[in-house]
């Protein structure tokens, strides 16, 4: 009874062989009396035909239900020409059954299994995801997984690349993301953290000579999730010796080519565009621009300087800007919709979202009339308006009038996209390199720097005289993969000179020596013995493989994910620990009251 074939391999040229197969009921049918079984494994189906004269098999048939699994041999037949099933690879065969065997019966699933099971409960599904992945959609899913990842070690395997791994028990590093903590039972009152990345053991690699590492890392992060975010994941980690940021360009690019032809059979072209993170926010409004469509920011305080319209005037006098965009063929938006633009516009912080209407051949706006003819005139001329279009404004800092304008923008195409007016189709890849971060950003809470990747990013060499005097103006050696609005990954060329990085801890990012030495004084003392120039960049898998499936939430990627509250529905984790394993750790567990 040993398998012969998988349940989509047998063909036209395999009629008059025997065969054995193995897999799960798909459906069960009788014909009149001929009994047709869909039998389907992770390949594909195949169909049985059970004789009604055996009386052995027609016995057993009550008993098959969808989802057992069952194994079945026989002879392979053509089908006759009106029973061809043209839309199955197998559809020209099937086997006639000789003897079957049931090795397990199921009960009736809780959801359908094929894809109209999307439309049931995300919990429900995840409840039962060991039947969820069993569905084509999502096996197939895995296997295109599979295939990215296989592609990703291929690449790098004939690039020189090491694959090495690094610890999953780390150091508490407080001034990341929030971390998982792990008890140490030999080290009472002591903790390791799970690593939110392998970033500081990836630059220890390059200081031993390993020249390039790369790892599929599994890191962890104990943060509020959504769609783009699991309390657990995988990045593409890599780093190299004695290169600079072009050599990193070229390295992922064809990364991404390699990936995208075994996944999808296609062509990307390269090399990437590439943009400033300035140019980024001024046009876009995101440091993540999605290209697939037009509707750029454009920026018009000088146009405003001197308005009678003192909101915008004011804003410019006091050190801010004025920005505005043409959200083309979107003036006949209804009221609920223009209420959702100026909620999203509140929630970023604006008191309201300024709008101007072109139709039916005049312009309609609460603002109209404190604007002058040639502030509409530079309006019309620079922002193409055409009849049935509306701008949207906002006003604020620079910061603030990108980002309210970049979400507004992002809301505006969704609404012309159900309209038919603009296309962002999933497989237009507009892939570009957002580049020339600042390296700095100030937290006016905290009152000090912050660095804006992570305190190991090198600056750009003609900015390093600025770090004393204006560090806001000192840009970073770091980049960032985007396509289509998702960030793939970020990276940057490091600090690898022990003297920098002291300073930038220390005098720029205002950490107390001392814990700088109990932080990273390894490191210090690592790069004092010959720390070559290095860099690196970590891409997210599952982002990436949920793009290459069309998928919108990387939960749809990952074979066990979390819910929005970190939980597993499956196996009902996290779980409450006994007195006896705290005990054990010297842990004593305090839980709020309940209300």
């Amino acid at each position: 009874m040993k398998r012969t074939h998988h349940c989509n391999e047998l063909r036209k040229a395999d009629a008059g062989s025997p065969a054995n197969i193995v897999g799960w009921i798909d459906s069960v049918r009788d014909h009149g009396g001929i009994l047709f079984i869909d039998l389907r494994d992770r390949e594909g189906k195949t169909q049985l035909v059970l004789d009604p004269e055996n009386s052995e098999l027609t016995k057993i048939f009550g008993e098959l239900k969808p989802e057992s699994v069952i194994q079945a041999s026989g002879e392979v037949h053509e089908r006759d020409g009106d029973t061809v099933n043209v839309n199955l690879p197998t559809g020209e065969v099937e086997i006639h059954v000789v003897d079957l065997l049931i090795h397990n019966q199921s009960k009736t699933p809780p959801f359908p299994m094929d894809d109209e099971a999307d439309r049931v409960g995300e919990e429900l599904r995840l409840a039962y995801r060991y039947l969820d992945l069993r569905r084509p959609k999502n096996l197939e899913t895995l296997k295109l997984r599979h295939k990215a990842s296989k592609a990703i070690r291929d690449y790098f395997d004939a690039n020189g690349f090491l694959d090495v791994e690094t610890p999953m028990l780390f150091k508490s590093t407080p001034e990341g993301a929030r971390e998982f903590l792990a008890p140490s039972r030999l080290n009472p009152g002591k903790f390791y953290a799970l690593p939110q990345s392998p970033q500081q053991y990836k630059q220890m690699l390059m200081v031993a000579g390993v020249e390039r590492y790369y790892q599929m890392a599994r890191c962890f992060r104990d943060e509020d999730l959504r769609a783009d975010r699991q309390p657990e994941f995988t990045q593409v980690d890599v780093e190299m010796s004695f290169i600079d940021r072009e050599d990193m360009y070229g390295l992922i690019e064809g990364l991404l080519k390699k990936v995208w032809q075994e996944t999808l059979g296609t062509e990307i072209e390269t090399p990437f565009l590439r943009m400033p993170f300035e140019d980024a926010m001024n046009r876009f409004g995101s440091d993540k621009p999605d290209l697939r469509f037009g509707l750029e920011i454009k920026d018009f305080s000088d146009t405003f300087r001197e308005s009678d319209f003192k909101v915008f005037s004011g804003t410019i006098a006091s050190g801010g800007s004025v920005k505005a965009f043409n959200a083309k063929g979107l003036a006949d938006l209804t009221q609920g919709e223009l209420k959702h633009l100026e909620e999203t516009a509140k929630s970023l912080g604006a008191k309201g979202l300024a709008f101007i209407k072109s139709e039916n051949g005049e312009w309609k706006s609460p603002i109209l009339k404190f604007l002058s003819q040639s502030e509409q005139n530079k309006l019309r001329e620079d922002l193409s308006v055409e009849d049935g279009d509306i701008i949207f404004f906002a006003a604020g800092d620079w910061e603030s009038s990108c980002n309210i304008l970049g979400r507004v923008r992002l809301e505006s195409a969704t609404l012309l996209e159900k309209r038919g007016k603009i296309e962002r189709s999933p497989t237009d890849w507009k892939f570009l390199w957002v580049i020339e971060f600042p390296l700095m950003s100030h937290d006016e809470e905290q009152g000090r720097y912050v660095a804006t990747h992570h305190p190991f990013t090198s600056p750009v060499p003609e900015d390093i005289e600025l770090l004393d005097s204006e560090p806001k103006k000192v840009r970073g050696q770091h980049y960032d993969i985007v396509l289509n609005g998702v960030e793939l990954g970020g990276g940057s060329i490091r600090i690898h000179q022990p003297d920098l990085q002291k300073k930038v801890f220390e005098e720029i990012l205002a950490i107390p020596a001392d814990v700088v030495k109990s932080r990273f004084g390894y490191m210090l003392e690592a790069f004092t013995f010959g720390a070559p120039p290095h860099g690196g960049i970590a891409l997210g898998l599952d982002r990436l493989v949920a793009i290459l499936v069309g998928r919108d939430s990387i939960r749809d990627v990952i074979a066990f994910p979390k819910t929005q509250k970190g939980q597993d529905l499956m196996t009902d984790s996290p779980s409450v620990a006994t007195d006896k394993q705290l005990r054990d750790l010297h842990i004593r567990s305090v839980l709020p009251e309940s209300d």
